[in-house]
Order: C-alpha cells, then sequence, then structure tokens
C-alpha cells in the first residue's frame, strides 16, 4: 500500500490552538508584505553580486542572504497556519516518500510557498526552485530558503530576460536533471520542453496548478506531445473551492488598499470574469458597498452572477462609468486600449488572474501616453488631455504582487500539490499513461480532513445502513470524481 493510501485511512490529529494573525509590528513601511522590502544596499543586479550560506553554498541567486534570519521568521509564522503539511513532514517524515525525487518548481516564492518547498525537502526530495512572477517574489523568504540549503533562483522586480535566465539556472544544473516539475502558469513547463527536449521526456510527471498552465498542458496533450503525465491541481475541488474563492476574496481588497487606500463604498467596479476568482472578488467588494457589474461569455456563470443579484454587462457598456475594472477570466485582450480610451479618469485598473495577458500593456507603452510611477507597483498613465489611469502591478496578479495572501488557504493548495507529486513519483509504472489527470477525490477529501481540526470541527460519521443506502464507502470517497 503507497504512502497516500495508507494516509487516506488516517484520521486527522489535533494541530493546537488556532494561530495568531500578522501583528502590525511585523510589517515594515512599505506599502506591501515585509517579505518584500529591500534595503538601498541591495540594489545591484543579484547576477553581479557573489554570494554564498553561512555553510558555503552558491547555487543560488537571489537580492541578498543578509535577510535570511528576518525570512525565516516569516516562514515559522505561515508554518502556523499550514497544518496539513506540518502533519505530511510528521506522519511522512520517517518514510521519506518523495527520497530521489528531483523536483524543479517555478511558483511565486512566498513564506507559505517556502513551507512547500521545504515539505517536500523534508519528504526527500531535492529542490531547485524560481519564481513565476517577477513581482510576487519575497527577497527575505527566498534568502531563508537559500540559507536552508535550497537553490533557489528569484528576487522582486525581476526583468523578463532575468525570469527566463532563473527559469534555465534551475534546470540547466551541473550533474543535476529534474525528474518532477511543480509549476505555476506553465513557464518553466513551456521551457523545458521547447529547450531540453530530451529531458523532458524522462520526466515522472508534472504538477500544475493554474488556469494558463492547465491549457498550455491540454494542448501540448490535445497535439500528441505530452510524452508525460501531469496532474491538473487546478481543476481539484481543493484548489477551486478554496484558493481561489477564498484567497481571493480576502487578498483582493488587501492588494487594493495597499496601493491606492481606495474606499469601495459606492464605487462601480467591474469584475471580468465569474469563474470561483471573480466570485470570491465579488462577494468581497459587495460586503464593502461597492456596485457590482460582471462581463461573462460563459452562460451558466453568467447566470451565476444573476442570481447573485449582480448585473452582467458587456465592457463596453459599462466602461465610461467604471471606478474600477478587475480582470480574472485566465484569457488574453480582456482589456483593449479601446476600453482605455473611453474610460474615466481616476478608473483603476488591475488583474487578479496569472498572467499579464489580460489587460492590452501594449498598446498603452506609445509616445503619446506618458508612464508615472507614484508607488511602487502604481502607475498612473497620462493621456494628452490630463486624464489619468492607474495601472496595478503592470497587469500582474495584484494580491501576490501587491498585498500578502492567507496562509490557511494556501496550505490547502500546497498539500494538494504535494500529494500530487507524491502520487506522480511513487506511482507503478503503467497507472498513468501520457495524458493531463486529475487527482481522485478521496485526495480532495484527506487534505479537506487534514485542515478540520484548526476550527475543532467533528464530521459525522455514515452507519453502515446509511452507506449501503447511499452505496458509497463510510470513509469516502463522499462525491463521485466528476463533482467539481
Amino acid at each position: 500500500m503507497s504512502f497516500c493510501q495508507e494516509e487516506f485511512n488516517k484520521l486527522p490529529t489535533k494541530t493546537g490552538p488556532r494561530p495568531l494573525s500578522h501583528s502590525v509590528s511585523q510589517l515594515s513601511a512599505d506599502c506591501f508584505s515585509s517579505v518584500g522590502s529591500v534595503s538601498s544596499e541591495d540594489e545591484s543586479p543579484p547576477q553581479q553580486k557573489p554570494q554564498k550560506t553561512s555553510k558555503g553554498l552558491t547555487d543560488f541567486c537571489i537580492k541578498s542572504i543578509k535577510q535570511a534570519a528576518f525570512g525565516r521568521k516569516e516562514i515559522d509564522i505561515a508554518q502556523q497556519g499550514m497544518p496539513a503539511l506540518m502533519i505530511l513532514r510528521k506522519r511522512a517524515g520517517g518514510e521519506k516518500p518523495l527520497a530521489g525525487a528531483k523536483v524543479v518548481g517555478c511558483t511565486h516564492i512566498t513564506a507559505q510557498t517556502a513551507v512547500l518547498i521545504e515539505t517536500l525537502a523534508a519528504l526527500g526530495a531535492q529542490c531547485r526552485w524560481a519564481a513565476c512572477n517577477i513581482f510576487s517574489t519575497q527577497n527575505a523568504v527566498a534568502a531563508a530558503l537559500a540559507e536552508g540549503g535550497i537553490s533557489v533562483f528569484a528576487w522582486k522586480g525581476e526583468s523578463e530576460d532575468d525570469f527566463l535566465w532563473c527559469i534555465d539556472r534551475c534546470v540547466a544544473a551541473d550533474s543535476w536533471e529534474p525528474n518532477l516539475i511543480l509549476d505555476d502558469g506553465g513557464d518553466l513547463t513551456q521551457w523545458i520542453y521547447k529547450k531540453y527536449p530530451s529531458l523532458f521526456k524522462k520526466l515522472k510527471g508534472i504538477v500544475e496548478e493554474s488556469v494558463t498552465g492547465i491549457y498550455r498542458l491540454y494542448q501540448l496533450s490535445k497535439a500528441g506531445k505530452l510524452c508525460v503525465p501531469a496532474m491538473n491541481v487546478n481543476d481539484s475541488v481543493t484548489k477551486q473551492k478554496f484558493d481561489n474563492i477564498y484567497c481571493c476574496k480576502e487578498s483582493i481588497l488587501d492588494g487594493l488598499k495597499r496601493t491606492t487606500d481606495v474606499m469601495f463604498g459606492g464605487k462601480q467596479v467591474v469584475v471580468c470574469g465569474y469563474g470561483e476568482v471573480g466570485k470570491g472578488c465579488c462577494a468581497a467588494l459587495k460586503g464593502l458597498g461597492a456596485v457590482i457589474y460582471v462581463t461573462e461569455v460563459d452562460p451558466i456563470c453568467a447566470l451565476q452572477a444573476c442570481m447573485d443579484g449582480i448585473r452582467v454587462i458587456t465592457l463596453s457598456e459599462v466602461i465610461r462609468h467604471a471606478d474600477m475594472v478587475i480582470t480574472c477570466t485566465g484569457n488574453k485582450d480582456v482589456v483593449t486600449r479601446e476600453h482605455f480610451d473611453r474610460m474615466r479618469s481616476g478608473c483603476i485598473v488591475c488583474n487578479m488572474g496569472h498572467s499579464n495577458t489580460e489587460i492590452d500593456l501594449a498598446s498603452l507603452r506609445t509616445t503619446e501616453l506618458k508612464w508615472h510611477r507614484v508607488r511602487p507597483q502604481v502607475d498612473h498613465i497620462i493621456w494628452p488631455d490630463g486624464k489619468r489611469v492607474v495601472l496595478l502591478a503592470e497587469g500582474r496578479l495584484l494580491n501576490l504582487s501587491c498585498s500578502t495572501v492567507p496562509s490557511f488557504v494556501l496550505s490547502v493548495t500546497a498539500a494538494t500539490q504535494a500529494l500530487a507529486l507524491i502520487e506522480l513519483y511513487n506511482a507503478p509504472a503503467g497507472r498513468y499513461k501520457q495524458d493531463v489527470y486529475l487527482l481522485p477525490k478521496k485526495m480532495d477529501e484527506y487534505v479537506a480532513s487534514l485542515h478540520l481540526p484548526m476550527f475543532d470541527a467533528h464530521v459525522t460519521e455514515l452507519t453502515d445502513e446509511q452507506a449501503q443506502y447511499l452505496g458509497i464507502s463510510k470513509h469516502g470517497p463522499f462525491k463521485p470524481n466528476y463533482y467539481r
């Protein structure tokens, strides 16, 4: 019996009292996360600064190893709100289900992701890591990971060339070949597929957690070019119904407040897309008195918005009146230059999807428009007549670029990612073909069960007769695999 199968049959244990949230004293004076702050002495390009850890490791590239102690404190705080990963460490640490695994990762490098990376290492994996977003890396956390022995290549404010350089340094390491990919957005997978095709064919599997990355994987599969199995974590219930809704529900307000100090009451807000991310954003904004409009291409999601009391409308119809436009579709060119030209002065534009393709930035980089950086990650784009539009994070993911996100809800996603890697790595030959798979529902339920003790929740157990009546096992799975 595999580690995953054994764990499914175990009840979660008590994890102690709920963790305290960050206090004001733990936040720095800048307008985002303390872990994203940098000092004036760290302005030279990281590639030009030879650095080494206290143990002599030099195989990394970050802003400043001097921030490691502070980053370690942030990781320790995040651990308190991520019970599932800590339970996995305790239960599987001796068995080392990832012994021999070489995981190359490309995700947001935050305190919460650091807990995941160090959990994988505790389970036996060797890890090399890059960032999936040029603005979301928390420099002190990257330093703590390096000091802890993880080869990490990332810093906040990378250029596009830096971004690709870091990915390549993760992959093209001397005497080290990855056999698993943990990706967020598909950039790492695409890089290996195109530049290192022979290495791509040797992989045991890919785990992907974003809409953008999953779209790319399905494209490869449809074209018959996906030569390794891949796990679609994005569409797991434990990702969609927790990370996408609840994380965005809380962090959208945090990101907007930190960057613009905007008051939401009475503002007319257009949310492009009413998937799980859009639902979370709308719920938060509506709760503070904003007037919400939704744009949608899917009639099912559009009907859900209508039933939630939200007006569904096209962006062109409402753009002149909008105080704020938030994209969360996973698509491209959702907000175009035509929309920008019709916006009112002071309109705030931001993106809650993974990629910055949703906002047509290229059309704004013209000679007649002036860009004025007023705060970190806040640009005023000024038209010849004086109109200005406020663009946040250059159209990249708002919450992780401009604020922090709740550790607890990310614990759910991170535990799902860890189990997906364990499953792919330990699966017997032939279980998974060269295709994209969803995690078994039993895994989703197991991940959820690991978090219930934090709420002192007591789940009802079916009687034998009730289970027989429903035609299911009294220990689950309680929903079919197609349930979403």
